[in-house]
């Protein structure tokens, strides 16, 4: 397929453009319904939820409330009723406002909109619309008007959903902050304007037509509001990533001699391999979400799960018709000049990887210490977290729906922002309003009148909806009070609904975790045929899914930064966000896995030198995943731009989550670990191994005939070690030769790279001559014995020059 999306390019990208704006212009034409379902079935409050619903079929429009209040004097002031009773008539004439309910009203019925100190009084607004049906311009006018009442010593602020949507940043703004910061870091990696353009243009033809579907979808099912935003931010990071593991590998081959149409062949059937196997995973994990068995999440699958699999595809296709395009061209002008006159060069890891990778081999204990107290320390603030809900009293503090949310705790108490309505089907709902009266936790409450046999009692907490001791008045409403007044009641409203959501996360959570690790233990299982790689991944997910969830609670529920960072005020942890992300860190982290052990099985296959297995994979995939790392921490991060609490709270959790995975896990952590568990790494029971399927996640690459630091392409096999001078540092650089026995023909020739390490093929088993040699030190020759198994064989260069023969065995 990818030589055929490679030479047919111009019908490929026709394909794409055509997809683009044909869903483009579909999406813009049915335009969105979105729907927030959280209600959750056998829970208390939707048994309430659904007595309110068939005795007082709601109206069809969103209620959002305007709220003012006076420094000196009281509401009632005709100073003030001549400012704002014409204001509010004129928002009730307004295309699209449905009814205003006034204070002012002359039956005196909005008494109770009045604070018992006269300072602060609302109104209510219903549009004839839900929020996000009412037109913003609309919305922008009812603002405009109420503030325009505003003079010195009186305040007006506004809250509710629809007035949230004139708060929202300009459609885009994460997503092109995100796609900005994701380009720089391509071009340095690069160096090259049309390599760096390639990820992006892919991740943004699969975010566009996932997007489009996506709000196509919302007419024939429930996807809630908070769903492309999701998608947006996994679309993004994925689109970006699998585009960079495949622009890598392509750029590798044409940079050691490949033509550019094999090259792309070559690397959409190895890293394309394993980008197919990583977007599996992902929406696999994603599909997870199903068992908490949540209609709200299932939206959220949807959306993600099907940007994650256009992600694919478009990296799969569109990528190799573009590697069409560009030719040579996604080289460097520098690179391709290096490339006419020197010749291809070898691929061979050297510098700061190299170093690092061996730096952990000889100390992986300390490595390991030291990461995994890392971990620890940032995991402790998890023990603390607390699932609920967040709303307009998150906000930041110069909103004007944070005021008006403030405004109304101060006049008519916490518990005034998130009423419980306690519905009654059977039994005297007077009494039980008396004595709800005078339960603990409760300020105000009031029966309204009964339809069909059914009454609401709308019962006003004294503290705020995010409260504990909010949580504690549900409880025992419930445990205690209702039961004791002998009537069938239920507790309702948002608050219990929320509570209701976050006690069902938690009971389900569990299952929900063994069911990812478990499938994670089982993919990897089969591709790398090894029980104790899936057991260390496992265990490796949990402690970053630990560690990144106490960096959320630390900003988001104790408050470090959440001004500095201008997501408003710390609140509980949304109820549903620890599945979500636990869905995304388990999918991203398989990326990482998979890209990090396969290099390590491969060379492992080559030599069974675990070792090196290890110092390899580290040092030669160390720098692509932490620049894919580094573009989705930019990609996630700019997230906390959208406006929206839920989509900063996925993004820097999943941006903190990243970077401990890829900085600290995956770079110091895992190969420590594997480092100390040598050749176990690799143990598998042969009767498992008989029945286990095969999977080839990466296949090997064509060895060259010789020179390759990879392995023999088909010998007996290898011989390997380091080359180190007399002090036992390595020596970079130094030409590792093997010779028949009496040196008449050469075999095979390395360099020795950063670390000092080399690998030579051996055609068959037998007696050999090694030499090496390097400049300012002499020349060594020794002869070797190979039988079938590679030799691990050390050479010592000095200064001075000599020849030494030592047989080894």
């Amino acid at each position: 397929m990818a030589r055929w999306c490679y030479r047919h390019r111009l019908v490929v990208l026709l394909i794409w453009v055509g997809a683009v704006f044909g869903l483009g212009f579909a999406g813009s034409a049915a335009g969105t319904d979105y729907a927030n379902t959280f209600s959750l079935p056998n829970t208390d409050s939707t048994r309430a939820y659904d007595l309110m619903e068939k005795a007082f079929p709601q109206s069809a429009g969103d209620t959002d409330t305007v709220v003012w209040k006076v420094d000196e004097g009281s509401v009632q002031d005709e100073s003030v009723r001549s400012r704002i009773e014409p204001k509010l008539a004129e928002i009730g004439k307004m295309a699209g406002v449905g009814e205003v309910t006034s204070p002012y009203a002359a039956d005196g019925a909005g008494a109770a909109q009045i604070s018992e100190n006269g300072r602060i009084a609302y109104a209510q607004i219903t549009f004839t619309e839900q929020a996000n049906g009412v037109p913003k311009e609309t919305v922008e006018d009812v603002v405009d008007t109420a503030q325009a009442a505003e003079r010195d010593g009186l305040q007006v602020e506004l809250g509710g959903q629809a007035i949230t949507r004139t708060q929202e940043p300009p459609a885009g703004v994460a997503e092109t902050v995100g796609i900005a910061a994701a380009a720089v870091v391509l071009f340095l990696a690069f160096g090259s304007l049309f390599a760096m353009l390639l990820p992006l243009v892919v991740a943004i033809a699969a975010l566009g037509t996932g997007l489009m579907a996506t709000s196509l979808l919302s007419h024939v099912t429930d996807v809630p509001e908070v769903a492309p935003l999701l998608g947006s931010l996994i679309g993004l990071g994925v689109g970006i990533d699998y585009a960079l593991f495949i622009v890598t590998r392509h750029r590798r081959g044409i940079l050691r001699g490949m033509k550019p149409e094999e090259s792309a062949v070559t690397a959409l059937n190895t890293s394309g391999r394993a980008v197919l196997f990583a977007g599996g995973t992902v929406c696999i994990a994603l599909a997870g979400m199903l068992v908490m068995n949540m209609r709200f999440l299932d939206g959220v699958v949807i959306a993600t799960s099907l940007t994650v699999v256009l992600s694919v595809l478009a990296a799969t296709t569109l990528l190799p018709a573009l590697l069409g395009l560009l030719g040579m061209r996604v080289l460097s002008r520098r690179q391709r000049r290096k490339l006419a006159a020197t010749g291809p060069e070898p691929a061979e890891a050297s510098g700061l990887a190299a170093r690092w990778s061996s730096y952990v081999e000889r100390r992986p204990r300390s490595t390991a210490a030291l990461a995994l107290l890392a971990m620890l320390i940032l995991a402790l603030p998890v023990l603390s977290i607390r699932l609920g809900a967040t709303d307009q009293g998150n906000h930041q503090e110069s909103t004007t729906t944070r005021q008006a949310y403030d405004l109304l705790a101060e006049g008519f108490g916490p518990g005034f922002n998130g009423p419980l309505q306690v519905v009654v089907a059977e039994g005297d709902a007077n009494a039980l309003v008396a004595t709800i009266r005078t339960t603990e936790g409760v300020a105000q409450a009031a029966a309204a009148p009964p339809s069909q046999g059914i009454t609401v009692i709308q019962v006003v907490p004294t503290t705020s909806p995010q409260s504990e001791q909010t949580d504690q008045l549900i409880d025992r409403l419930r445990d205690e009070v209702i039961p004791a007044s002998g009537t069938e009641a239920h507790v309702g409203g948002v608050t219990a609904i929320f509570k209701d959501f976050a006690a069902v996360t938690g009971d389900r959570l569990p299952y929900f975790v063994a069911a990812i690790i478990s499938l994670g233990f089982l993919l990897l299982l089969v591709a790398f045929r090894s029980l104790i790689v899936p057991l260390t991944a496992a265990l490796m997910n949990l402690i970053a899914a630990a560690a990144s969830f106490g960096v959320l609670v630390a900003i988001f529920q104790w408050g470090w930064g959440t001004e500095l960072l201008g997501v408003g005020k710390e609140g509980p942890i949304t109820a549903f966000l620890p599945v979500i992300m636990l869905s995304l860190l388990f999918g991203l982290s398989m990326d990482y896995q998979v890209f990090l052990v396969s290099r390590m099985h491969e060379e492992w296959v080559h030599t069974k030198d675990n070792a090196r297995a290890v110092r390899v994979g580290l040092a030669e995939t160390s720098r692509v995943i932490n620049c894919a790392a580094l573009i989705m921490i930019c990609v996630f991060s700019a997230f906390v731009l959208s406006g929206d609490m839920e989509g900063a709270m996925a993004g820097i959790g999943l941006a903190a989550a990243v970077a401990l995975d890829a900085f600290i896990l995956r770079t110091a952590l895992v190969p420590a670990a594997m480092h100390m568990l040598g050749n176990s790494n690799w143990w598998l029971p042969a009767g498992l191994e008989k029945r286990l399927p095969h999977l080839a996640v990466e296949p090997k690459e064509e060895a060259p005939e010789t020179g390759d630091p990879a392995g023999p392409a088909g010998g007996a096999s290898v011989v390997h070690g380091f080359v180190r001078d007399a002090e036992g540092a390595p020596v970079e650089g130094a030409a590792v030769t093997l010779l028949s026995q009496g040196g008449g023909r050469q075999l095979d020739r390395v360099t020795s790279l950063a670390d000092g390490s080399y690998i030579l093929s051996v055609p068959a088993p037998g007696a050999y001559l090694l030499a090496a040699t390097a400049e300012s030190y002499g020349t060594r020759a020794r002869q070797v014995t190979v039988e079938d198994s590679p030799l691990v064989y050390d050479v010592e260069l000095t200064e001075a020059s000599e020849d030494e023969m030592d047989t080894v065995n």
